[in-house]
């Protein structure tokens, strides 16, 4: 199939960049390079463009008439989304509305849509099924649920297929060493271990250390990004069967784990010390989140390539 991979220079789209040319679909990224870095996409075109920008959205649509499209390309900052709400409303409702609309006038109907386990804001259970409320406590987790009902109205008035995939954490890396994550400023958990290990930071920060947990640090569900480009895949040839319906999944590997198990396991694989200093709490940050992977695995076929903390760890060394 032919693929808009949208956000496709930045962490995630590009690892589904690379997936998804090696299973032999032709590729095209999208990408404004406001967080992404266009010498991550090593495979397929390259296409400069906003979400915000209709105008080149549709022409590029005129011009490649993908089959589908992949979209990668929010913000996702959890404290960011708290300071500048605009920011975020703007590029991940607005822009993505856009987007929708583009397709829907050029017959492109199957849409595969990064949501994130932030809808769910605190749990009221774990581990967390598909029918678990939604009450997102920051914007960024709001943005995500409002696109998610925007695309249940548009299958309906114009038959756009979906699939949204709540992501818990995203960790990991490229395994033959071709893509890594280039975030600026990183915030993510394990790629910042992994920089004190190496001694590119003198500490690692845990923020907050009283959340109802066994250890008062905040537990997390860790899904290898290869293993959320397969079940991208899955995904779209889920799509291609005229008989289903559009439908939400959790993305996770069903286990959690505290902030300090993560560092003991790196300190522990690594065999190197560093620093660790205690913090207060962020806002919106939840207690627990780990995923109910029952629904995937059973519509989808997933099968996790990395299913544990250490063969992820293992792709980061």
């Amino acid at each position: 199939m032919k693929i808009f991979i949208v956000g496709g220079a930045g962490y995630i789209g590009s690892h589904m960049v690379k997936v998804a040319h090696k299973a032999n679909h032709e590729v095209i990224t999208l990408d404004n390079l406001s967080t992404g870095y266009q010498d991550s996409v090593l495979y397929g075109e390259f296409e400069f463009c906003d979400i915000l920008d209709s105008d080149r959205l549709n022409g590029l649509f005129v011009q490649h008439q993908p089959d589908a499209v992949m979209h990668f390309s929010a913000y996702s900052l959890v404290g960011e989304s708290i300071t500048e709400p605009y920011k975020y409303y703007k590029n991940n409702v607005v822009g993505t509305l856009n987007l929708l609309k583009v397709m829907v006038d050029n017959s492109c109907k199957k849409f595969i849509f990064s949501s994130s386990a932030a809808i769910f804001g605190d749990p009221i259970y774990t581990p967390i099924n598909e029918e678990h409320p939604t009450r997102p406590i920051n914007p960024y987790g709001k943005s995500k649920l409002m696109v998610e009902e925007i695309l249940k109205d548009f299958d309906i008035a114009y038959g756009l297929k979906y699939i949204s995939f709540r992501y818990f954490n995203a960790a990991g890396r490229d395994p033959e060493g071709e893509l890594n994550e280039r975030h600026d400023p990183e915030t993510h958990l394990l790629p910042i271990i992994m920089q004190a290990a190496n001694g590119q930071r003198k500490s690692v920060s845990i923020y907050g250390t009283d959340y109802d947990s066994f250890d008062g640090t905040c537990i997390r569900d860790y899904i290898h990004v290869n293993d959320l480009a397969d079940a991208h895949l899955k995904g779209l040839d889920y799509l291609n069967d005229n008989s289903v319906q559009s439908a939400e999944f959790n993305l996770g590997n069903g286990h959690g784990f505290s902030v300090m198990e993560v560092i003991q396991k790196v300190k522990e694989i690594t065999n190197k010390d560093f620093k660790v200093l205690e913090e207060g709490r962020r806002v919106g940050d939840p207690s627990v989140l780990v995923a109910s992977d029952s629904k995937a695995k059973e519509k989808l076929d997933i099968q996790l390539l990395y299913p544990g903390l250490d063969e992820i760890i293992k792709t980061l060394m």
